[in-house]
């Protein structure tokens, strides 16, 4: 689009997973066309209300809520608030007229991508998981373009639609320059590491399995770097019987978590996409622990899509114990020929031009 300043709306919100790859690809944007314009809009209550304000980018407010699975007095107000969210995302819409709108999940992104088919401009969603969400497959039919991040996921959307494009998070993590070291920390670069993150809130039924393994970790050749999630952490310490030995670590958050990927041998984590996207740009070994507490069980078959390739490990949330944990991680840290055929199968599967491909497609659609 040379000579034309190209505007762009974004929308995805109510969790990381649906903001960070918008972020992401605006980014990828930015290096081809560093004049667009983008406008990010997300729900009031939504974390997007605090991430992308900070991040410089214009953002406009939509009042939305999720549907409820049943049929109740909460689902005619979520209806009545759609409509009227829909209503204000027309006037967004006729405002900023974007070339293209571009949908990353969410409830919000529901709303605004609806009201840009209704208005004729061309629309592009992204599905990051590999059970499409509740928002996507609403707004599939009118989407001028589908970009998804899993194989799995193009057979639950229209024949000759969908595109696999992988997640733009991926690629942001893939050029990244890690200059961490775990001496920094008080660890060794030389021996070989284990990063333990039940994502950004900590998850209970890892941090206790950790607790119980710690004895048997204290007596590895391997380091252990187990983060808590900062408002488990102190909840951690009074747990601990045993004491971390010099081969361990236990952190209550880490800022800079794809610099110390980068530096990671194997990493036991759940199975969201933004985790999956990170660890297999990466081309890390994993061990995933699947969150049993989300929509359609999705990140269980986001990480039996890994399994299946021979690029990770899978424990379910009910056979997590201080035993299977420490066995799975004996088998990637202490078996050199495992850890590096899953190393490169992970690699294998990683995506790491996915905001280049995602970016193609936009203007695919802006060109229909």
């Amino acid at each position: 689009m040379k000579g034309v300043v190209m505007k762009i709306i974004l929308s995805g919100g109510g969790t990381g997973g649906h903001i960070y790859p918008a972020l992401a690809l605006a980014e990828v944007i930015k290096k081809h066309e560093p004049d667009t314009q983008f406008l990010y809009v997300g729900s009031e209550r939504g974390v997007e209300s605090n991430i992308v304000p900070a991040t410089g980018m214009a953002f406009d407010r939509l009042t939305v809520q999720g549907f409820k699975r049943s049929l109740s007095l909460d689902n005619v107000k979520t209806v009545s608030l759609f409509l009227k969210a829909v209503r204000e995302a027309k006037k967004i819409l006729k405002e900023f007229q974007p070339d293209v709108v571009v949908g990353t999940g969410g409830y919000v992104s529901g709303a605004v991508v609806y009201a840009a088919q209704r208005l004729h401009i061309p629309t592009v969603i992204h599905e990051q998981n590999s059970i499409a969400g509740v928002t996507n497959k609403f707004l599939s039919r009118g989407a001028t373009r589908i970009g998804v991040a899993f194989d799995v996921a193009l057979s639950q959307f229209p024949k000759g639609k969908a595109t696999v494009v992988g997640n733009p998070r991926a690629q942001q993590v893939a050029s990244l320059k890690s200059n961490f070291s775990w001496r920094q920390i008080g660890l060794r670069d030389d021996k070989q590491t284990l990063l333990i993150f039940g994502g950004s809130q900590g998850a209970p039924a890892i941090n206790l399995a950790v607790i119980d393994a710690l004895e048997t970790f204290n007596q590895r050749s391997y380091q252990v770097v187990f983060v808590t999630g900062p408002k488990r952490y102190q909840n951690v310490l009074d747990r601990m019987t045993t004491q971390p030995a010099e081969n361990v670590r236990i952190l209550p958050y880490i800022d800079n978590m794809p610099e110390v990927m980068a530096q990671t041998d194997a990493i036991v984590a759940r199975a969201g996409a933004t985790s999956i996207a990170e660890i297999t740009a990466l081309g890390i070994p994993s061990i995933l622990i699947p969150s049993p507490f989300v929509t359609g069980d999705h990140q269980t078959k986001n990480a039996q899509s890994l399994v299946d390739a021979g690029a990770a490990l899978m424990i379910s949330e009910p056979s997590l114990s201080a035993i299977t944990l420490t066995q799975a991680a004996d088998t990637l840290l202490l078996n050199d020929k495992v850890s590096e055929a899953m190393a490169a199968q992970s690699t294998k599967i990683g995506v790491r031009d996915a905001g280049e491909r995602l970016y193609a497609l936009i203007l695919d659609a802006i060109g229909e």
